[in-house]
């Protein structure tokens, strides 16, 4: 099992990668949660924790399916 800071980089990783796979800005992402952009930029960056609805909504709009997150990070 990995530990609890790479399970952590793990999941801002794949966050971030299926942004940018899906062609989005962190603008996009903002706007869609109604957050401002640089709520997502401290997402992505690790400087803001996300608790577990949050990174729901994350995948929602992200098109990344939550259950296979949580088992990347198993």
């Amino acid at each position: 099992m990995l530990l609890r800071k790479d399970r952590r980089m793990l999941l801002l990783k794949m966050l971030k990668d299926a942004r940018l796979e899906r062609g989005l800005r962190q603008l996009d992402v903002a706007l869609a949660l109604g957050r401002p952009q640089s709520y997502v930029a401290k997402v992505e960056s690790g400087e803001r924790k996300v608790d577990c609805i949050d990174v729901i909504d994350f995948c929602n709009v992200v098109s990344l399916d939550p259950v296979k997150l949580v088992k990347r990070l198993k």
